[in-house]
């Protein structure tokens, strides 16, 4: 794929792999800093597991409101909304990819209740098989660093994230 410039013309390929130009590919936009100024800081950061020789395959979960560690890696939002009464700034992110969460309906359906847990992981995971582009990226970027799903539910252990990190940890064995 080829990156936009700030003048609109073609920049240098991005490593996402997709063929579209403009910002539409959820999967290209995954990848699109939040802020533009970081990306020149963040290179080295992309390229240390690679130069070690390491095989990153870790996945770990935050929740947004706690304080962002060092050793989060790439640190992506993946709640559909929002969290309440927190800036960008504070986040900290690498991406806010709300196209993978759940659907709405689905979210509401769950209503984080506890009984609801295995039907909602497994309706979950149907609408994860269908959004192969965006999880197939997704795991390409757990292979070369570690990666933090950021989330904002209060429930630690049964949530969005934690029914994703499951599901990639599936498909990358």
């Amino acid at each position: 794929m080829r990156e936009q410039s700030e003048k609109g013309e073609k920049g240098e390929s991005s490593d996402v792999g997709c063929r579209q130009v403009d910002e539409a590919c959820p999967a290209h936009r995954l990848f699109l800093r939040l802020d533009d100024d970081e990306k020149e800081a963040d290179q080295g950061h992309h390229l240390a597991g690679k130069l070690r020789g390491e095989t990153m395959m870790r996945i770990g979960l935050k929740r947004a409101y706690a304080t962002p560690g060092k050793d989060d890696g790439l640190r992506i939002l993946v709640d559909r909304i929002w969290p309440r009464g927190i800036s960008k700034d504070a986040l900290k992110l690498d991406a806010w990819l709300k196209e993978i969460a759940p659907s709405g309906e689905l979210r509401k359906w769950f209503g984080h209740d506890p009984e609801k847990w295995v039907e909602f992981k497994r309706r979950y995971f149907i609408e994860l098989d269908g959004k192969n582009e965006l999880t197939s990226e997704l795991m390409s970027k757990v292979r070369q660093e570690p990666v933090t799903l950021v989330f904002a539910a209060h429930d630690e252990t049964r949530n969005n994230a934690v029914a994703l990190k499951e599901y990639l940890e599936k498909e990358l064995d």
